[in-house]
């Protein structure tokens, strides 16, 4: 079937229970990047925030502890974006494209896991997962820990950089002129979905630490941690929910959940090459492979939160990254993963208008290269919720899904 136009792993297969059908910067001054750096890695995690970063000194990198408990991490969050430009920038350059990174784990108490056979084991409700996820009250902030928290729906208007197609935008910062965008939009799917019960979907996150804030409102808490190895905070609950909207729509599909940023940020791209690698082997029938992040999004002394406004509820907005080869990076299909992007980019438009950020087209490569339906995904800001970033992921699903099965 071709899409037209408009724990570590868990193997999922069709549900026999119908899922419920209802919605379930710029550079920052010194004093307030010392502070913000400090609630990544120094200070106490928020009031009622469990299982937070914490920087513990006499961990290594080459000790692995128990997954669910705070984890030590040596540098910042892994985007940050510029309000001013909505520019989103690694502080780590992909590790494929660079042999700055010399910071390796020395020793992995687990190896790269392998995919076992699918299980039958039932998956959580939607609506369980959200409720899990229910917003806390605003806590006591002392005041040389706050920040200003804005909510914000990005938009755009068509321009030399911000190419529209169709209704949504590609904000092209390459050196490829913008008939190139045009051209992808129009290219036919590059692959093809059986939807037959095989495996051919893969989710999975390089970034797999990276969390959100428990609660809502107008003040930030630079004390508050952006990591956690809780796999109910961190992207890989985010990543449970656009699983179960596939799985929903009878899509083969696995959920990998290794943490490949703990307990070594760098070298996160290479490990979780290896466990994409390790899936497309065992299984070559999989086609699309998401890898989903979340941005952190700062200008002088605000963090936004990226978000929509909807009778459904407030979502985290998303933007799909898809990279192209400046011709060092061995990335010579680049195109059709462009053209898979905004395929997906217009469903999600469609189907939640003002879900989506531009898609962000730069010279990046990410993994991109190990499948021509390979995306990376920013769910929302660390100034956005988990409630938020759920309701995102139910909706990133379903609209991946109707692509996909749209025949």
């Amino acid at each position: 079937m071709a899409y037209k136009r408009s724990s570590r792993h868990i193997v999922l297969w069709r549900r026999k229970t119908p899922l419920p059908s209802s919605h379930l910067g710029g550079h920052l001054p010194a004093a307030f990047l010392a502070a913000f750096l400090a609630g990544v890695l120094l200070l106490p995690q928020c009031p009622g925030f469990e299982k937070a970063v914490e920087l513990s000194a006499g961990l290594s990198g080459s000790v692995r502890q128990k997954e669910g408990t705070p984890v030590s991490v040596s540098q910042s969050d892994s985007t940050v974006s510029d309000e001013t430009t909505q520019e989103t920038e690694k502080l780590t350059s992909d590790s494929s494209l660079s042999s700055e990174i010399s910071e390796e784990i020395s020793e992995e108490a687990d190896s790269v896991p392998t995919a076992d056979e699918p299980s039958s084991e039932p998956l959580p409700e939607l609506e369980e997962l959200l409720e899990s996820a229910s917003e806390e009250n605003d806590p006591e902030i002392l005041p040389e820990n706050e920040a200003v928290l804005v909510h914000k729906t990005y938009t755009v208007s068509p321009s030399d950089v911000y190419v529209q197609v169709g209704n949504s935008f590609v904000k092209n910062v390459t050196d490829y002129d913008n008939q190139t965008v045009l051209d992808a939009e129009a290219a036919d799917p590059a692959f093809t979905l059986d939807a037959d019960g095989k495996i051919e979907v893969l989710i999975m996150h390089t970034h797999t630490t990276e969390c959100y804030m428990p609660y809502t409102g107008s003040v930030y808490d630079t004390t508050c941690a952006t990591r956690t190895t809780d796999n109910e905070k961190n992207m890989a609950a985010v990543g449970a929910v656009i699983t179960a909207r596939l799985q929903q729509a009878g899509i083969g599909v696995i959920h990998d959940t290794t943490q490949h940023d703990y307990p070594s940020y760098n070298g996160s791209y290479e490990r979780s090459a290896e466990t994409v690698q390790n899936y497309l082997n065992q299984y070559p029938d999989i086609k699309v492979v998401l890898d989903i992040h979340r941005d952190a999004i700062i200008s002088g002394d605000t963090v936004t939160a990226p978000v929509v406004e909807t009778d459904e509820g407030t979502a985290a907005q998303v933007m799909i990254i898809s990279g192209c080869d400046d011709g060092t990076m061995d990335y010579p299909e680049w195109q059709k993963n462009l053209a898979f992007a905004i395929d997906l980019q217009q469903q999600m438009e469609a189907d939640h208008p003002g879900f989506t950020r531009p898609i962000l087209f730069d010279y990046r490569k990410y993994n991109q290269n190990l499948t021509t339906g390979s995306l990376l995904i920013e769910v929302g800001g660390h100034g956005n919720t988990l409630a938020q970033a759920l309701l995102a992921g139910d909706w990133i699903g379903s609209s991946l899904a109707t692509l996909l099965k749209n025949s």
